[in-house]
């Protein structure tokens, strides 16, 4: 096969990837390791950005959004005794959605598919050859194949095969806790999302629709699902995110899903080498926390899509030879974002530290420039930031 682009990765980045491309008159192939129907159900981010949303509605994806998404004005800062509203469309003039990962994949699958584009799921040993004058070569159905391309894009996440084309430095932080998150089938006990420090660990009020619930507990890194049944998941929920106070009541129902999240930091950098380019998680991971791992991955891609534009359909290599340490600024941006909100809000132990930490919540709290400054950085900076 040989084609302009070749694309590792049929996730959101990637398949809004060949989605601009397309719409730049540049042309693609996807493959992709899982099947179709493990990535559309995969369980993953659920805060769009405000440029986020910019993005996809410019690129003539937002229909489903406007029509099924629920917009926030912001969110609700907590710990024990005291909840505070952080309202970023009167503080930054942004707002933020939420809008789930899996909607947004499948709206990007059905216009790919409305366009003909080629995806080739379930593939096995995927390989990038050659930077300079790239190749992929995998198996599908037992089948070796070979795709020449101009160009390479990874958006096959950090343990993807692509990182290993793109040599250079990599920066990376575990953190010593993890989350157990959890799907409901219960309607939402908040209209926006509770962010709740409290002395037995961080927990997070979320939501996927108006009847699915999503939450989130702090965890020791390493814990067993098991020991964790629904009833004492509920409890921990309620003691951490205020059940009862000041009249507030968490709602409680079925558990559909859950699974244990570690939590790490990851950059990658330089992006990019030689004709192999790294966009989403295969340069970078954070925490979510600061709810920036898939919008990081778009607005890598916006500026990705019209560099690959200029550079295969008008020879100019400027965008393209920029691309990596612009991308980086909003990356390191977004990374420190996600480092403060995640040590803000999650408890380690440390009696001193905590003290530090109420002592941050009631700052952001109670000045307009720290609520300001979270409400700049969650709503999201300009792509390119």
């Amino acid at each position: 096969m040989r084609t302009q682009v070749a694309i590792i990765g049929a996730g959101p980045a990637g398949l809004l990837l060949s989605h601009l491309l397309a719409a730049g008159g540049v042309e693609s192939i996807v493959v992709e390791t899982r099947t179709r129907e493990y990535v559309e159900s995969r369980i993953r981010a659920g805060i769009l950005e405000h440029s986020t949303v910019e993005l996809l509605r410019a690129a003539g994806l937002g229909d489903r959004i406007a029509r099924v998404g629920d917009e926030h004005r912001g969110i609700y800062l907590q710990w024990p005794g005291e909840r505070h509203h952080i309202d970023f469309t009167e503080l930054v003039g942004r707002s933020v959605w939420v809008y789930g990962q899996t909607e947004v994949q499948k709206d990007l699958g059905r216009a790919r598919d409305a366009a003909g584009q080629q995806v080739i799921y379930d593939v096995r040993d995927t390989e990038v050859h050659d930077p300079a004058d790239p190749c992929v070569t995998f198996t599908v159905g037992g089948r070796p194949e070979r795709i020449d391309a101009d160009v390479v894009v990874g958006c096959d996440g950090s343990f993807g095969p692509t990182r290993e084309s793109v040599p250079g430095t990599t920066w990376q932080r575990t953190y010593d806790y993890s989350w157990l998150g959890v799907l409901a089938s219960v309607p939402p006990s908040t209209d926006e999302l509770i962010y709740a420090w409290h002395h037995d660990g961080f927990a997070l009020n979320s939501m996927r629709s108006p009847t699915v619930t999503r939450l989130y507990l702090q965890v020791p890194s390493g814990t067993d699902i098991a020991e964790w049944p629904d009833d004492r998941i509920w409890d921990a929920l309620a003691e951490r995110l205020g059940h009862g106070q000041d009249g507030w009541k968490l709602a409680r129902g079925p558990i559909t899903d859950k699974s244990v999240l570690p939590m790490r930091s990851l950059v990658q950098a330089p992006m990019r080498h030689d004709r192999v380019f790294l966009a989403g998680d295969a340069a970078h991971i954070v925490p979510p926390t600061g709810a920036k791992g898939l919008n990081l991955a778009v607005a890598d891609v916006a500026l990705l899509a019209p560099a690959l534009v200029a550079l295969l359909k008008e020879k100019d290599p400027r965008l393209a030879d920029e691309y990596s340490a612009t991308a980086l600024r909003r990356v390191w941006r977004c990374t420190h974002f996600s480092w403060w909100m995640t040590t803000m809000l999650h408890a380690n132990g440390d009696p001193f530290d905590a003290q530090l930490q109420l002592s941050q919540l009631r700052w952001v709290a109670s000045s307009e420039a720290g609520a300001r400054g979270l409400a700049e950085n969650y709503a999201g900076l300009p792509i390119g930031f």
